[in-house]
């Protein structure tokens, strides 16, 4: 009896120690995670949109790092930092740079230097007159409503999506912004956010990325089938030489990315943790064979903002110099912000700001064909492509860098949201940022903000209700 006793008490003991062991490295690797979303977040929040740093942790952080009453948070206004520790264990800094947003540091020991102003970058902007209707100018003119168009609905439909009207609770709907036949027919704010304010779109920025290589297609200097230019993958006989621009834009590459939002996993140690953000992506190995199988990853995103990198920075000096100068300005997109990672590569998966407006004008190039002011900007053909739903995706719920709701040839009616149109495309993006194109409605819908079950926020009853209003 003693001895079994005894043995029970070294397993006890034994688990225990594994316990704590376990325990210790989930916080070494999650702490920092959570820091650096926090100093990221904060610095983005405070310096791009120009919102108070209180707002910033009460609504965008507090929802997320559960934690975050123990974190400490200095933003320094002078220097443009935010810097967050807890406990005097862990350390993050985020900083405000020229022209591109905030970028988050490897280590915060200041050890890994960064320009302030990265080599080659343009700061010019487009400018727009206020006397000039929108999209071509910043004036608006809901008072002429198109034929058809019944006002009451729309504005009931447009203040369902901030409260819901059976119970008075907010829907954290931060922005909307209704186009109807090429005008801007509807758009509203919540307190304390306004129409000159750019707002993160987080993975809508996955479509800014598609644009930027639509763009590059167009010039003739990249190929969507020929295979990707990846220098980890060019050794004789590696397997990833298979994977072309294509599977990146499909979300069919093979590789082994974990796109889970609790740390620590592949996504979160890319975006908070990494020095550079393509090359962690590319480092993984195949976990089935290139366009075999259909499977979501921020990853495979930066490899490609990589790829653009290396096309670009000859002629234009900086991806954002080639971001701005092809596609913001001539889309009148004056706010549009792409962040860097350490590297100085675009985070082209997850880190574009911009106004409702703006996210608007994104979405009207898409329903007119790529098309802007009778001017082509993205390939005969290429919004085709984008919105062709990837074989591998299993709903048909995936295009090149766009979500779908188009099912497939065998099941068309197996779609996520099975009551909007078919032909709706979407980039869609973390929290609940949505840019909505619907072609049969000659419509495009913008919704910014949060999105948490307990706030009943519904994409489909959006969409349902602002329809119902349109011829």
């Amino acid at each position: 009896m003693h001895r079994r006793s005894t043995t029970w008490i070294i397993a006890l003991c034994l688990g225990l120690l594994v316990f704590i062991a376990g325990s210790c490295w989930y916080f070494s690797r999650a702490v920092p995670v959570f820091l650096g979303f926090t100093a990221k977040t904060l610095c983005s929040g405070v310096f791009i949109s120009g919102r108070s740093a209180r707002d910033v942790l009460r609504q965008d952080i507090a929802p997320v790092v559960f934690f975050s009453r123990l974190i400490r948070a200095n933003v320094d206004p002078a220097e443009k930092t935010v810097t967050t520790t807890l406990a005097g264990l862990f350390r993050k800094r985020a900083f405000y740079r020229n022209w591109c947003g905030c970028t988050l540091m490897p280590v915060a020991d200041g050890s890994y230097q960064i320009n302030r102003t990265p080599t080659g970058l343009e700061a010019r902007r487009s400018n727009l007159a206020n006397d000039v209707f929108w999209p071509q100018g910043t004036a608006a003119a809901f008072d002429t409503m198109p034929a058809g168009v019944n006002a009451g609905k729309l504005e009931a439909a447009v203040s369902d999506a901030f409260v819901d009207t059976a119970t008075g609770r907010s829907r954290q709907t931060r922005a909307v912004v209704v186009v109807y036949r090429g005008r801007l027919i509807a758009e509203r704010y919540a307190k304390g956010f306004h129409r000159t304010m750019p707002l993160a779109g987080w993975s809508m920025s996955k479509s800014v990325t598609n644009a930027l290589v639509g763009i590059l297609v167009y010039k003739g200097k990249l190929n969507l089938y020929d295979p990707a230019a990846v220098r980890e993958w060019q050794t004789p006989g590696d397997p990833r030489q298979k994977i072309t621009l294509d599977h990146l834009l499909r979300m069919t590459s093979g590789l082994r990315f974990r796109e889970v939002y609790t740390p620590p996993s592949d996504v979160t140690e890319m975006l908070f943790r990494s020095p550079d953000f393509g090359a962690l992506a590319a480092a993984k190995s195949l976990e089935a064979p290139p366009g075999e199988k259909w499977h979501y990853s921020s990853g495979t995103t930066n490899i490609v903002t990589r790829m653009i990198r290396a096309a670009v920075e000859s002629e234009y000096g900086h991806t954002v110099s080639f971001a701005r100068r092809e596609l913001f300005n001539r889309l009148g997109m004056i706010t549009a912000t792409v962040e860097l990672d350490p590297s100085g590569t675009v985070v082209g998966s997850s880190y574009t700001f911009a106004t409702a407006r703006d996210w608007a004008r994104f979405g009207l190039l898409y329903l007119q064909d790529g098309i802007w002011q009778g001017q082509r900007i993205l390939p005969p053909g290429w919004v085709q492509y984008s919105r062709t739903p990837t074989r591998a995706a299993p709903r048909g719920q995936y295009g090149a860098h766009f979500w779908l709701n188009a099912g497939t040839s065998e099941s068309p009616n197996r779609r996520r949201w099975p009551s909007l149109p078919s032909d709706m495309f979407l980039a869609w993006g973390f929290q609940g940022q949505f840019l909505i194109i619907i072609p049969s409605k000659d419509l495009v819908l913008v919704r910014l903000g949060l999105n948490t079950k307990s706030k009943g926020w519904s994409l489909e009853k959006f969409v349902t209700h602002i329809t119902s209003a349109l011829p």
